[in-house]
């Protein structure tokens, strides 16, 4: 049974997905915190910087945000982000300029925020790319044949103009995939509509994202979500709302608990606990150890006390077999997002390589963000990344 926890105490808050009763997901915010990430606002161009092709925009925050002039250049392919060197940002924009922009990394202490112009307008079986014509289907569905029909059903019902991603969730989907397209793409003409305004003079925010609790309920609303426990009583009410405007969750359960604290009911503090834990032990006897960095996440594996029974390279790949399998858990635990070095013991065997490395895939695929396994590297270092489904502060 899948089932969201959201507990409200004090200023914090805490969500948590769980699987069976085992922790897959945790989140915890500020209430204080403003998360922008996904926000779209009409911005000013404040400064120019020619020797990073880049710019300074002005969205209304305490910091003005960035923008690189390969996210202003319209997007050709959706996979690609290259760019024409020849281009200079000066040809493309200008001072005070108003720029209609979506945040894609939140701001932190040291930095503003990461702006692009493309724009991607999530919807629950699609994304919207307003501006392009791309049309690309996530990764996850494998069948031929029915990314065909997908993308086909798409390109029909598009208007002229816009692009897509279409979601996991669009799988064996027709009518609602129509719908979706026409929810979406009626959000975007509001958007759209507003951002005309002559009379504003200042920055403007256009479109609050949705928050973590309404994705994860998006994403999720076809892994059959059966109850949200909560101790907060406007939560409830927000959440039934929803659920209200959602004929898909007529089933789902909403469930108020007066406990303060109601992750002891669930007996979920030690699994919490092994979150901020740098060496996570495996069932072998091997551990691996997970290192935060400002620029990349490195994972070391280790065989700690597992000798094994059988040759050294059976022992080593046991013990990266079960760290493949903990790692893939730990990146969607910890919400991990980035660039991420995973140090394996050395394999001398590449059919074992491979192996290890079509796992990864594998347990990846149970991950709702969107990652990419880059391989093995000369220094047998394996290389992949993987998109926050919640921007931090850090």
């Amino acid at each position: 049974m899948t089932e969201i926890i959201i507990q409200t105490q004090n200023e914090k808050q805490q969500i948590l997905l769980l699987e069976n009763g085992k922790l897959i997901e945790y989140y915890e915010e500020d209430k204080e915190y403003r998360r922008r990430e996904g926000n779209i606002y009409i911005g000013i161009v404040k400064d120019i910087i020619n020797g990073m092709q880049s710019a300074f925009v002005d969205i209304g925050t305490e910091k003005n945000s960035f923008i690189h002039l390969k996210d202003i250049l319209p997007k050709i392919d959706e996979t690609k982000e290259e760019q024409n060197q020849k281009i200079n940002i000066n040809q493309v924009i200008e001072r005070n300029q108003r720029l209609l922009v979506q945040v894609k990394k939140d701001s932190n202490e040291k930095k503003g925020a990461r702006v692009s112009t493309h724009i991607n307008l999530p919807g629950k079986y699609i994304a919207l790319l307003p501006n392009t014509d791309i049309v690309t289907v996530s990764q996850k569905i494998l069948d031929k044949k029915e990314q065909e029909r997908l993308i086909k059903l798409v390109k029909e019902n598009l208007s002229e103009g816009n692009g897509a991603i279409i979601r996991t969730s669009a799988q064996n989907k027709e009518k609602e995939v129509i719908e979706d397209i026409k929810r979406v793409e009626k959000k975007w003409d509001n958007i759209i509509q507003t951002s005309i305004n002559p009379e504003w003079e200042e920055p403007q925010l256009l479109y609050k994202s949705e928050d973590i609790i309404e994705r994860m309920l998006m994403d999720l609303a076809d892994s059959s979500i059966q109850k949200i426990t909560v101790n907060d009583v406007t939560i409830k009410k927000e959440l039934e709302n929803f659920k209200n405007e959602n004929y898909e969750y007529a089933n789902l359960k909403i469930e108020m608990k007066k406990k303060e604290n109601i992750l002891d009911i669930f007996d979920l503090e030690k699994q919490i606990e092994k979150i901020e834990s740098r060496k996570i032990w495996l069932k072998c006897g091997g551990f691996i150890t997970i290192d935060k960095t400002e620029a990349l996440t490195a994972i070391d594996v280790n065989t700690g006390k597992y000798t094994g029974s059988q040759s050294l390279e059976q022992t080593v790949f046991k013990v990266n077999q079960e760290a493949t399998v903990e790692i893939a858990k730990q990146l969607r635990l910890r919400d991990i997002g980035g660039i991420i070095i995973v140090d394996y013991i050395d394999m001398k065997d590449n059919e074992n390589k491979e192996k290890i490395q079509k796992l990864l895939e594998a347990e990846l695929k149970k991950d709702r963000s969107k990652t990419q396994v880059e391989g093995f590297t000369k220094l047998e270092l394996m290389e992949l990344t993987r998109k926050h489904i919640c921007s931090h502060k850090d």
